[in-house]
């Protein structure tokens, strides 16, 4: 078994991406519709960003729909065997509303596009003034009813603390998933926990090894080696992992840290930019509704044998509910060149 150790980053995001759509007549509820969420991905990718509008998985139909704003891009899509939805707004557009976004540079915001509201959603914390709310509201003010910003309560943040702990002279912080080169081993955890190469030990002190590889901010992972006899395998607590996978909108995760175990949740948005502040931004981040408090960073996300992302951070708790972020571990895994095992 895989010994799981993480530490939870929570991160202000500068805004997130929501799809609105109109149903087609027939569509969107086409029997028929077989493509998986990555056949469907890779469907959009082929029409492009002006003829699209993100993809998620519908649960309730079982079926992968893909937002599309042509006629043209809505029969290409039913012969690939997903559901299209026609949008109002196309993926270029969101796009260039979350780099609007992003412009404004205001330390405790989020955002990402979520294709089931056709909307970037921008989420901002408790640290957002007045002024700066009317700022960002200016900054994004060109692209209407693309963009919509609601206020979170509490704030973004790095979470360093842990369970099934692992611990440098400094902080605490967990294992997201064991993973192996050759007959080499390693753990891969948050990139905010690696800053600096620190070695790390166990709770009761053992020697667990140094620290091979860090990448954050922009990133959020980072690799240890095991150097010592510290037990190690391929699990997340009793869950055998045996592959990774990239995430996809309406997917159900689930999320193991050290301060909160194991809590369920879903995929909300892919692509997600957090501003922790301090020139602390991430990109390309996994958004869920599945709660962590400090402690869990670093933490396995996971899909039954799959493994997802690494816990980077996000707001509120595991008793009023909150927003988590997760840094892919596909991007971790192929930047050092290791693989699950």
């Amino acid at each position: 078994m895989k010994s799981t150790r993480r530490i939870s980053l929570i991160a202000v995001a500068s805004g997130m991406i929501a799809a609105t759509a109109f149903a087609l007549p027939s569509a969107s509820a086409a029997p028929s519709a077989t493509a998986t969420p990555a056949a469907a991905a890779s469907v959009a990718a082929q029409l492009g960003a002006n003829a699209t509008a993100g993809t998620y998985y519908d649960s309730a139909s079982k079926t992968t729909v893909v937002n599309v704003t042509t006629q043209a891009a809505a029969d290409a899509v039913r012969a690939a065997g997903a559901t299209p939805r026609l949008v109002a707004h196309s993926a270029t557009q969101l796009a260039q509303a979350g780099t609007a976004t992003k412009s404004a540079d205001i330390a405790g915001t989020a955002w990402s596009v979520d294709p089931r509201s056709d909307t970037l959603e921008v989420s901002v914390d408790s640290r957002v003034t007045a002024s700066q709310l009317a700022q960002l509201r200016k900054s994004t003010a060109g692209y209407g009813s693309a963009v919509n910003i609601t206020r979170v309560s509490g704030t973004f943040s790095k979470l360093l603390s842990g369970g099934d702990p692992v611990l440098t002279n400094s902080w605490r912080c967990s294992v997201g998933f064991n993973v192996r080169s050759g007959s080499t081993y390693y753990f891969l955890t948050a990139g905010h926990c690696t800053e600096g190469l620190p070695a790390y030990y166990t709770s009761s002190g053992t020697y667990i090894g140094p620290t091979t590889g860090t990448s954050f901010p922009g990133n959020d992972y980072g690799i240890v080696r095991y150097d010592s006899t510290v037990a190690h395998d391929g699990t997340v607590g009793t869950q055998d992992i045996t592959s990774a996978a990239n995430a996809f909108v309406g997917e159900a995760v689930k999320r193991r840290g050290s301060t909160t175990g194991i809590h369920s949740g879903t995929v909300q948005a892919l692509n997600a930019t957090v501003n922790y502040g301090g020139g602390d931004v991430v990109s390309g981040l996994i958004k869920t509704n599945v709660c962590a408090e400090p402690g869990d960073s670093g933490g396995s996300l996971y899909d039954g044998t799959k493994a997802i992302g690494l816990t980077s951070g996000g707001s509120g708790n595991c008793s009023s509910g909150g927003t988590t972020y997760f840094q892919p571990v596909t991007e971790a895994l192929s930047a050092y060149g290791v693989s699950v095992f």
